[in-house]
């Protein structure tokens, strides 16, 4: 598990990143500029990789590949992505850091709360909750009263996030055959 562990928690650590560089980018094709950024379709991922480590190796351990991912994302984020110039950078790591934070681990609590339930539904609902709750923090501590739409930004994002952790239920039902659940 040694190494599966480094490398949820690295590739969580790299989500993480990509999502917070990607989230200042809108989507100008089809008139989505206002509703849709490039980091909703990452993101969900973080969700994959907690839920994978926690039904695989449980609780404690998705906890730490959530507190590593957050150092390693949100550390990257501040040190490499931030201009400490521009009140918003600030404000998108900051938001970034929190959000992901309180998300993942509530995440990991319902799904260890349902992980007894058909397969689906613990990586399902778990994803979705936390989906809401990271979407809606994300966006208004970075942008609010910024004159950035962070409200249709923020149900874009959620409507892309939500169709995603359905996907994602195939890679994580096709990846729980690859690792040793907990007994």
């Amino acid at each position: 598990m040694n190494k599966t562990f480094i490398f949820l928690s690295f590739l969580m650590g790299v989500i993480v990143l990509s999502s917070n560089y990607l989230v200042q980018f809108p989507i100008n094709n089809y008139g989505l500029s206002e509703i849709l950024t490039y980091g909703a379709f990452t993101y969900p991922i973080a969700f994959l990789i907690t839920d994978l480590a926690n039904r695989s190796y449980g609780k404690l351990i998705a906890q730490k590949i959530v507190y590593i991912g957050f150092f390693i994302g949100v550390g990257s984020t501040v040190l490499f992505s931030t201009n400490f110039q521009d009140l918003i950078s600030i404000r998108i790591a900051f938001g970034s850091g929190i959000a992901f934070f309180v998300a993942q681990l509530l995440d990991v609590q319902i799904f260890d709360r349902l992980r007894e339930k058909k397969w689906f539904i613990a990586p399902l609902t778990s994803s979705i909750v936390g989906s809401v709750v990271d979407t809606f923090l994300f966006f208004s501590i970075s942008f609010y009263a910024t004159g950035v739409p962070w409200v249709t930004l923020s149900f874009g994002d959620l409507s892309v996030k939500l169709i995603v952790a359905l996907a994602m239920l195939i890679p994580f039902r096709v990846l729980l055959n690859t690792f040793k659940p907990v007994s």
